[in-house]
Parts: C-alpha cells; structure tokens; sequence
C-alpha cells in the first residue's frame, strides 16, 4: 500500500453470505501478507474475497479444496 489506510478484506459463499472478516483494520504503509486457512469449517467450493484499501475495492474468485479433493 502507498498509503497509511484503513484495509477490509472479507470472505464471502457463493449466495454472497459473509463467511469471515480477516482485517479490518488501519494499515500505515508497506507490503503485507495475511494468511487465510479454510480448512476450519468450510467444504471445497467457490468463494470470493473483497478487498477494500481506501479508494480500492476489489472482489476475486477463489476455488477451496479441501485434502480429500486432490487426487
């Protein structure tokens, strides 16, 4: 992030259901990682994740599989 802001990113089902906030927070500025781990509760399936930082919003789509998926 170029700037200190406030920073939200969000979890959501495919029925737009918030499944989980993993920050909501000020963040001054610099690079950051945040770690999310699905495998507390959530079945393989299509989620998305919204990113809000000041004036940036972004909504992605992400696929969870869980281990007995992989083959």
């Amino acid at each position: 992030m170029p700037t200190t802001t406030k920073v939200s990113i969000k979890i959501f089902n495919a029925l737009g259901e918030m499944i989980s906030e993993l920050v909501n927070k000020n963040y001054i500025a610099g690079n950051y990682e945040i770690d999310f781990n699905g495998s507390a509760g959530l079945s393989s399936g299509v989620y998305f994740y919204r990113i809000e930082a000041g004036e940036f919003v972004q909504t992605r789509k992400m696929v969870l599989l869980d281990k007995e998926s992989i083959i």
